[in-house]
């Protein structure tokens, strides 16, 4: 099983390229091979670049290749076409699921990503009771992950990342299997560990309102072969409140991204 680590993809960065780029693609395609029904391409000519520190949100329909992007971002699986450049070593991912480890506790799960990092006993027990503190678990270090709620053991896959300390922070839909109350709450939970963190966020979500509600600019994907449809900037101002999801400007970004949405399916 593949759990949260850093890493860094050996792709070609051009002296052209902005100083200021976290990650970037260019020309990306993937291809997956016959399998006895067709040849399927799930990406096709992905030009985008991330700046350092920005928060980027990825929507668009079903089956166009958002996981598939942030896959090859990791490094899991290597483009068929083009170039992908990542300038930090410093990298977490947080899949779909909390993978959490369920014989062992709390603490111990968060300790994981720095122990496969081969981080010492002390500095990354240090760093996990650092993360638990941050995502508001420092009581629940003791407990195992079938004593958690849904919430709470996202929160756990969070703080695991953190221990990492990641520059690049990549999330594959980490909220879409909670119910809206816990999604919201995990929603302002992230703005906060990315204000206070300070890392280059990568965000995959079928929600638009969350798309509009946790990112700079929002990227809207085509079908398959998924392209960049639009690329929607997000003209509202960080910290943001629940209450903001009731402002006008919100909810006519949110019917923007809609549009775009419906256009590109």
């Amino acid at each position: 099983m593949v759990l949260h680590d850093t890493v860094r993809i050996p792709a070609g960065t051009t002296a052209t390229e902005p100083p200021d780029t976290e990650i970037s693609f260019s020309g990306i395609g993937k291809r997956y091979a016959d399998t006895g029904s067709g040849a399927v391409v799930a990406l096709a000519d992905i030009d985008l670049a991330v700046r350092r520190g920005e928060f980027v949100a990825v929507v668009g329909p079903s089956g166009c290749g958002k996981s598939t992007l942030l896959r090859l971002a990791a490094g899991l699986e290597p483009p068929t076409s083009g170039t992908i450049a990542v300038q930090t070593d410093s990298v977490g991912f947080i899949f779909q699921e909390a993978t959490l480890l369920p014989w062992r506790k709390v603490l111990r799960n968060v300790e994981l990503s720095a122990e496969l990092r081969g981080i010492g006993r002390t500095a990354r027990r240090e760093r996990a009771t650092r993360a638990l503190a941050a995502v508001g678990l420092a009581d629940f270090a003791g407990k195992l992950p079938g004593q958690l709620s849904g919430g709470m053991r996202m929160r756990v896959s969070l703080a695991r990342a953190l221990t990492l300390e990641p520059e690049l922070m990549l999330l594959d839909e980490p909220f879409g299997a909670l119910d809206e109350i816990t999604r919201l709450g995990m929603q302002e939970e992230l703005l906060r560990l990315y204000r206070d963190n300070a890392f280059t966020a990568l965000f995959i979500t079928h929600s638009v309102s969350e798309a509009v509600f946790l990112a700079g600019r929002v990227v809207v994907m085509s079908v398959r072969p998924g392209r960049v449809h639009e690329v929607i900037d997000v003209d509202l101002p960080y910290p943001r409140g629940r209450e903001l999801r009731f402002e006008p400007a919100f909810t006519e970004l949110v019917a923007r991204v809609s549009r775009s949405l419906k256009e590109a399916s």
